[in-house]
C-alpha cells in the first residue's frame, strides 16, 4: 500500500494560505475552518496547528503576507526615479495596480470584516504604517520639505489613501458605472489625489 507523501513544511505552509486566502474572498470568514482547510490540501487539522495556532493567527497571517508584498511592490515602483512627483504618482499607480493584480490578498487586507476576530496585533502594523510614511516622505519632497512637517504629511497620505482605496474599491466591488472606462477612472482618481500636493514655489 502507498502512502501519501507528506508535503514539506514550507510548501504545506503556503497551500494553508493559497487555500485560506480563496476561502476568504469566496465565502467569507464564517466558511473558514481548520478543518476543511486540511481536507482541501490533504493534511490533517493537527498538521495545519502546527503553523498556526488558530484560525484568527492564520488570517493575521494573510494579512501579513499581503503587506509584505505591497511594500515590496511600492519599493520596486519607484527604484530609479528621482523626481518627486513622478514618485508620487507612481506609488498611487503601484498601490492601484497591486489591488488590481491581487484581489485576494487586497480584500483581505483592506475590505475583510470578520466578526468577532481576534484585532490585527498592534505590533504587525509595522509595515502598515511604512508604507504610509512612504507615501508621506513622498509628498513632502514633492512640496520641497524635508520632513518639518511631518503630521500635516503624514495626514495628507493618509487621504490620499483614502482616496485610492475608495476608487478601486468601486471597481473591485462592480459599483462603477459600466459607461465608465476603468483605467481612465483611475488615472483620474490618481490625479486628482495629488493635485492638492503643493509645488515648492508655493510654499509659504
Amino acid at each position: 500500500m502507498f502512502m501519501a507523501r507528506a508535503k514539506p513544511s514550507k510548501e504545506l505552509r503556503a497551500s494553508i494560505l493559497d487555500e485560506a486566502r480563496q476561502t476568504l474572498v469566496a465565502e467569507g470568514y464564517r466558511a473558514l475552518s481548520m478543518r476543511r482547510i486540511a481536507r482541501a490540501v490533504g493534511c490533517t487539522a493537527t498538521s495545519i496547528y502546527l503553523h498556526f495556532r488558530d484560525k484568527d493567527d492564520l488570517l493575521h497571517a494573510l494579512i501579513h503576507e499581503g503587506l509584505e508584498r505591497l511594500h515590496e511592490q511600492l519599493l520596486a515602483s519607484v527604484d530609479g526615479i528621482e523626481d518627486p512627483l513622478r514618485r508620487c504618482q507612481r506609488l498611487c499607480r503601484s498601490y492601484l495596480e497591486f489591488a488590481l493584480e491581487n484581489r485576494e490578498y487586497y480584500e483581505v487586507i483592506f475590505s475583510l470584516h470578520p466578526e468577532h476576530m481576534k484585532r490585527y496585533p498592534q505590533a504587525l502594523y509595522r509595515r502598515a504604517r511604512e508604507n504610509l510614511e512612504y507615501f508621506a516622505d513622498a509628498l513632502a519632497a514633492a512640496a520641497g520639505r524635508a520632513g518639518d512637517r511631518r503630521d500635516e504629511d503624514i495626514l495628507h497620505a493618509h487621504v490620499i489613501w483614502a482616496q485610492l482605496h475608495g476608487a478601486v474599491s468601486l471597481h473591485l466591488d462592480e459599483r462603477l458605472d459600466f459607461r465608465i472606462d476603468v483605467l481612465a477612472f483611475l488615472d483620474a482618481a490618481v490625479a486628482n489625489a495629488l493635485c492638492a500636493v503643493p509645488h515648492p514655489d508655493e510654499q509659504e
